[in-house]
């Protein structure tokens, strides 16, 4: 039987990009990624996830496992990992010794998101791996040699991830289409779909997922989490044009010609046409942009149709404060339901 879930029943979390904007450098933006992971921790969100993409102008978060320890070392409390590590362009080994490593460092607060894409173009994806071979047959193998590698301690095995076996890290599967959602179900995985630029499946996959789904050791029944953008300010004309940021990005995306983070601008209807504007809001059909009252009101919607367990908030805006900003109000609605709901059960 579904239930009907609202904003103070489920988690809240963060993906973030280490976005680079323009004028910028990498080294302000993971300046930022860690103030802003210390206002959220603070704000009560559940994780902080981080994303491994390569050559891309805008994205500073390469060395992803790096930076979890970063974010980590400069939090208490809040749950940081991967979202994701993209599997093909590692040995299951490495990452199961890296995460081994972060998972002693931090006890009890390391998430490894795995992705079977592998987050850039093919050209720098060689460079990364140095050939292409292999099939989607590898990664639910790559998937299964890292549980095993984090498995309790086989003196007897040949090959061991020291630190790393026996250590209980949680493993999501990330997915924009299907096979994901299929394989973490078969698996007894928790699942992420990443509605914030991929919309099209995201009904399709969580209910291949849920019927899938097959309890594990490490979880007895579906959990599904559905990353989607958010850009909230005090009204909503403010957030409408933060939010044009957000359009240039994708922007450039469309026009396979990435670039960093721009400033607002007052109409964004002079930088597209009509085609290239229709491309941006079908990747975006999953973007929240308002003031409070709205931002209530569609992510309610969002719940309605999905009822995932948890939302991962990606805010690509412009101004560092005003990041912040949308993240305290998106805290602050959740805080308020919960408050509300508490009174009513008195």
């Amino acid at each position: 039987m579904q239930t009907h879930k609202k904003l103070s029943d489920i988690d809240l979390s963060v993906l973030d990009l280490v976005t680079i904007t323009a004028g910028g450098t990498p080294a302000k933006a993971m300046h930022n990624s860690l103030d802003l992971a210390q206002h959220t921790e603070n704000w009560g969100y559940k994780r902080f996830w981080l994303a491994e993409h390569h050559n891309m102008k805008s994205i500073a978060s390469t060395a992803t496992a790096v930076l979890i320890g970063h974010i980590a070392g400069g939090t208490s409390k809040i749950r940081v990992g991967s979202g994701g590590i993209m599997l093909p362009n590692h040995a299951p080994l490495v990452v199961a010794e890296q995460f081994g490593t972060l998972e002693s460092l931090y006890p009890g607060r390391i998430d490894l998101g795995l992705g079977r894409a592998p987050g850039t173009d093919q050209v720098t994806a060689m460079a990364l791996r140095r050939h292409l071979n292999g099939s989607v047959d590898d990664f639910p193998n790559n998937v299964m040699e890292l549980q095993n590698y984090f498995a309790p301690a086989d003196p007897k095995a040949r090959v061991r991830a020291i630190p790393g076996e026996g250590l209980q890290i949680p493993i999501w599967l990330l997915g924009s289409s299907t096979f994901s959602a299929q394989l973490a179900g078969m698996l007894g995985l928790p699942f992420a779909f990443a509605s914030h630029f991929a919309p099209a499946l995201l009904d399709s996959a969580l209910k291949i997922y849920r019927d899938s789904f097959r309890p594990s050791e490490s979880l007895s029944e579906p959990k599904a989490l559905a990353c989607v953008n958010v850009v909230a300010a005090d009204t909503d004309e403010e957030a409408n044009r933060l939010a044009t940021s957000l359009y240039l990005f994708a922007l450039g995306v469309v026009r396979g010609n990435t670039m960093p983070l721009q400033a607002p601008v007052d109409d964004v209807d002079l930088y597209w046409d009509g085609n290239e504007r229709y491309a941006v809001e079908q990747m975006f059909r999953y973007a929240f942009v308002g003031g409070p009252q709205t931002i209530e009101n569609e992510l309610q919607k969002f719940l309605d149709q999905t009822q995932v367990d948890e939302i991962m908030v990606v805010s690509h805006i412009y101004d560092h404060a005003a990041r912040l900003r949308s993240y305290e109000i998106l805290s602050r609605l959740q805080q308020e339901q919960q408050v509300k709901a508490s009174l009513a059960n008195l």
